[in-house]
């Protein structure tokens, strides 16, 4: 069995798609996912299943979710080697100034195109700051997320690939709960 975590992008958000995790948990069992866990009610979950691609783990479960609540719920799927990797390489662990509850990782469903890597760079929303590691964007948003201009919809348009975002707490969170 290899452990995965799944990302659900944009439920329970202002009364948004919602769906309850005990539901979720129940749903993703009958898919023959093993030790399904929830963390928040923000659509993450780390859960055991043999060896498959994580394209279609991320079809399954948004097939199911679909079928099941009649609305469409984009998810990604990642190993918990790549939340590894965000924790151990966070350029903005290396600055006191930035606050630790001001930082997020922005996972993308693919390597951007570095012709729209370079339109973003072309945008500047200072104080605002990001570093692209492949499929993770480093992002640092000092009036936090809430706030932010940066944010799914805008790295979305700007680099043309699915987008979801975490908290560094969710992401050391979810780590945790793999091992």
């Amino acid at each position: 069995m290899k452990t995965y975590i799944a990302l659900l992008r944009g439920i329970n958000v202002s009364g948004q798609k919602k769906i309850k995790m005990a539901d979720l948990r129940a749903m993703l069992n009958k898919l023959n996912l093993e030790n399904v866990q929830t963390y928040i009610q923000s659509g993450n979950i780390v859960f055991q299943h043999p060896e498959t691609a994580e394209t279609e783990l991320e079809k399954m479960i948004e097939q199911t979710i679909q079928a099941h609540y009649d609305f469409h719920v984009p998810t990604m799927v990642r190993l918990p080697e790549d939340f590894q990797y965000a924790i151990d390489h966070n350029p903005f662990l290396e600055d006191s100034d930035k606050d630790i509850k001001r930082q997020y990782i922005t996972f993308l469903a693919e390597k951007p195109e570095e012709e729209h890597i370079q339109t973003l760079k072309q945008v500047n929303y200072e104080p605002e700051e990001y570093v692209i590691d492949g499929r993770i964007i480093f992002f640092f948003s000092p009036n936090g997320y809430g706030r932010a201009k940066m944010n799914n919809n805008f790295f979305e348009n700007k680099l043309k690939v699915k987008a979801t975002t975490r908290n560094w707490k969710t992401v050391n969170k979810l780590l945790e709960m793999t091992q």
